[in-house]
């Protein structure tokens, strides 16, 4: 009895360390294309902020950012960011024309859906 409880829990630790692994990036192919940003959150289960914008991850290291301001006070911002894939994590560049850059890990990354943990906010995209 004691063996199959001592199995049960690693088995439990082991499934939740699975679930809130990260995505490992080895390069842009996941991520490239279009994303619509649609909400922020400081963490992944918080609650969400809506959002309006949409991450152009282009060949070239170009990140084109397109977003709208929710209260309609300015139409439409857009920014050219660099960005690179590096050590399984996407760096974005943090300002325009500043060399510094943001680390972001992939939460979650399939198809329709990517979760971006930057440093201090939760990033939700949709395809």
């Amino acid at each position: 009895m004691k063996l199959i409880q001592t199995f049960l829990a690693g088995a439990t630790i082991l499934l939740s360390m699975a679930a809130n692994a990260d995505v490992k990036l080895e390069d842009n192919t996941l991520i490239k294309g279009k994303w619509n940003l649609y909400a922020e959150a400081i963490a992944r289960h918080k609650e969400q902020v809506e959002l309006f914008g949409v991450w152009d991850f282009r060949d070239n290291g170009v990140l084109n950012t397109v977003t709208s301001d929710r209260y309609g006070r300015t139409k439409n911002l857009e920014i050219n960011l660099t960005y690179k894939v590096e050590n399984g994590v996407l760096k974005k560049q943090k300002t325009p024309g500043r060399s510094k850059m943001e680390s972001c890990k992939a939460v979650e990354l399939d198809e329709d859906n990517m979760i971006l943990k930057c440093t201090f906010v939760h990033l939700f995209f949709k395809r």
